[in-house]
């Protein structure tokens, strides 16, 4: 399984309040022993809006978690290339636009983010509620790949989410317990639009979420997506955040496909189950 969104909240780095809120710790012991029951074999650490553009506990917490896990961290405009080419080394593959709740000059976040793909090859992450994707559409434009957090957050923006989906935007399966929405239903949708957008993520600790991860949203994802539980819950994300491939034991089963054949064709009277046995009358029933 790869987390595709977690967040690690190190007090021995810097924490800033937002909106009066500063969330109590959450470090990577605390993760591991939440997840120990599932076969965690890496995952994205993302830069709550908390953590402002600290690097220190992102790249302290690479180095801990291993091989396997990635970064998606916050900029301060001003960096460089030599800041973003480092961070780049640390296992950072790529930028979090915060715009739920983190505001800043989205054309200088946009510049940014075509400079660090030009020099390594990062995409962008939206924290966004999904009725303002329309509104950000000449920015969207722009960003030669993204995923979208927490399903788009609401119900009211799914047709502009499905219409990035189809024009190749990832989405993280994350943050059930956060959202405004039936959870299944738009699962099921943006399978059906790209079976190759959809990544898990629990969105650990979940903080101000209404209710945090729960073992049973696994359930639910293998519910909708079926046979390609693998990929979203592994395989898209390590392909997105541009890592190896997992080489498995057994193969994968065949995805879903459509009937081929005509279910509704009759099936011929002798070709039926006991078709040479002599036929019987059903018994007379008297009233």
């Amino acid at each position: 399984m790869f987390d595709a969104h977690v967040h690690i909240i190190d007090p021995r780095y810097p924490l800033i309040e937002n909106e009066g809120y500063l969330p109590d710790p959450y470090v990577i012991a605390d993760y591991r022993k939440r997840m120990e029951r599932f076969d965690i074999r890496g995952g994205a650490v993302v830069s709550a809006s908390f953590q402002g553009t600290d690097q220190t506990y992102l790249t302290a917490a690479l180095a801990a978690l291993g091989p396997g896990w990635v970064g998606v961290t916050r900029l301060h405009l001003d960096a460089t290339d030599d800041d973003i080419l480092e961070l780049d080394r640390a296992g950072v593959r790529a930028l979090r636009f915060n715009l739920k709740r983190a505001a800043a000059d989205i054309t200088e976040m946009t510049l940014q983010a075509l400079r660090a793909h030009e020099l390594v090859g990062w995409h962008v992450e939206l924290y966004i509620d999904g009725q303002m994707l329309a509104s950000l559409q000449p920015v969207i434009s722009k960003l030669p790949a993204l995923s979208i957090d927490h399903l788009g957050m609401s119900a009211e923006g799914l047709p502009y989410l499905l219409d990035l989906v189809d024009r190749g935007a990832r989405v993280k399966a994350t943050g059930f317990g956060r959202v405004e929405m039936d959870v299944a239903d738009t699962l099921r949708r943006i399978h059906t639009v790209n079976p190759g957008a959809l990544m898990f993520g629990s969105d650990l600790p979940g903080t101000r979420a209404g209710r945090p991860f729960d073992d049973a949203d696994i359930d639910l994802i293998c519910d909708v997506v079926g046979a390609d539980l693998h990929a979203v819950l592994e395989d898209n994300a390590r392909e997105f955040y541009r890592l190896p491939a997992v080489k498995r034991a057994v193969a994968d089963p065949a995805p879903t496909m459509p009937r081929t054949d005509n279910p509704t064709v009759p099936i011929p009277r002798d070709e039926l189950p006991g078709a040479d046995a002599t036929t019987r009358p059903l018994p007379v029933i008297e009233r």
